[in-house]
């Protein structure tokens, strides 16, 4: 497992939080997601042999949110 922790912008609220936390948990690999709405971070442990660190960005960034 790698774990990362990704600079987010845009996030403001709880709803940020459950839409990030929801569709990057969705993705296949990924074991945890924590959102530090204060810091603006996100961190992700996963399982790189089964899902990159691109889509798991692509993924926020579908939610309409600006990984740094």
């Amino acid at each position: 497992m790698e774990n990362e922790t990704l600079n987010v912008k845009g996030m403001s609220c709880g709803h940020c939080v459950k839409s990030v936390e929801g569709s990057v948990g969705e993705l296949q690999g990924v074991d945890q997601v924590i959102v530090n709405l204060e810091d603006g971070q996100v961190t992700v442990s996963f399982d790189n042999g089964l899902v990159t660190l691109e889509k798991i960005k692509e993924t926020i960034d579908d939610q309409g949110y600006e990984v740094e």
